[in-house]
């Protein structure tokens, strides 16, 4: 089996509907310690498997760095998508969300920086960080430093890891050529947005897919997927009563399937450090959306998204 394959909006690219999300490689303190060896098994193991979307962020640690350096030489099996408007050094003593600077200056230093660890002349895709408003874009100029660094080969296309309040205003905009969105089954406030995004001619590549592990205790769900309150994860999925539908799926592999199965989905970015849930993701990934009937259903019992 593959994975199967979607175009990214008006970009002209196809993207596998399964991507990775590089942050799990950042390193401690913040993230899990990992060996550089593993690092470098677990990167070529995503391409390997057939992924061909790996998402980072100067904001993840060592992450940029490692990709370099383990699949740097493999560079043109896989569509680079990173981020701007990152601190440049962050204080050790600092805990994220840390503090964004929009300015040409900060956008420029941390584009430069991130090619070098990626070892890349250019991005694929750079994204600005952590959903500023549109003010404050346009105070900063960002959007114009964006279009030079594009203009300049730089970066091949932009795009916005958006949230509510300020994503419809940045998709109104018209500038972005994809949007990176929280969605779940747990988390469906974006989902009208997702469509909105697609309805503009933009791709869509989904974060938090996998509602970190579903519901289990040692997968972070109590402290809720994506910045929901504690326990609000939980609540939403007892309340829709989703065990009943399950049928012979796992939770995890119910709800990586319920995210796939947004018609206006290019791809889910699901990160690990973990061989076994690499291969399980990819797995999962290569079945696909939830069959027709079973997405009717679960849409049925969750009701109207909130928004």
């Amino acid at each position: 089996m593959t994975i199967e394959t979607r175009p990214l909006g008006r970009t002209g690219a196809d993207v596998t509907i399964l991507g990775y999300g590089a942050m799990e490689l950042r390193g401690a303190p913040r993230g899990p310690a990992i060996e550089e060896d593993e690092a470098g098994r677990v990167l070529n193991a995503v391409l390997d498997g057939g992924i061909n979307l790996i998402d980072t962020s100067p904001d993840y640690g060592r992450s940029e760095e490692r990709i370099g350096r383990y699949i740097g030489h493999r560079r043109g099996e896989y569509f680079l998508a990173s981020k701007c408007g990152c601190p440049l050094d962050p204080s050790p003593d600092a805990t994220p969300p840390f503090a964004h600077d929009y300015r040409a200056e900060n956008i420029r230093a941390g584009i430069e920086r991130s090619l070098s660890r990626l070892g890349t002349d250019t991005l694929d895709l750079l994204q600005v960080h952590m959903s500023p408003s549109r003010a404050q874009m346009e105070t900063d100029h960002t959007i114009e430093t964006l279009v030079a660094l594009r203009d300049e080969g730089k970066v091949r296309f932009i795009g916005m890891s958006g949230i509510l309040p300020h994503l419809p205003d940045h998709i109104a905009m018209g500038v972005f050529d994809v949007f990176q969105i929280p969605y779940s089954v747990v988390q469906r406030e974006h989902e009208d947005l997702i469509t909105a995004a697609v309805e503009a001619g933009a791709g869509t590549l989904i974060r938090g897919g996998a509602a970190r592990g579903a519901p289990a205790d040692d997968k972070g769900w109590q402290q809720g997927p994506l910045g929901l309150p504690e326990g609000e994860g939980q609540r939403r999925w007892e309340s829709a009563r989703i065990d009943d539908l399950l049928g012979d799926m796992g939770r995890l592999e119910f709800v990586l399937r319920f995210t796939l199965s947004h018609p206006g989905l290019s791809s889910t970015i699901v990160g690990t450090s973990n061989m076994a849930h690499l291969r399980s993701n990819i797995a999962f990934a290569e079945k696909g959306p939830l069959p027709a009937e079973v997405y009717a259903s679960v849409k049925s019992a969750l009701g109207p998204a909130s928004s």
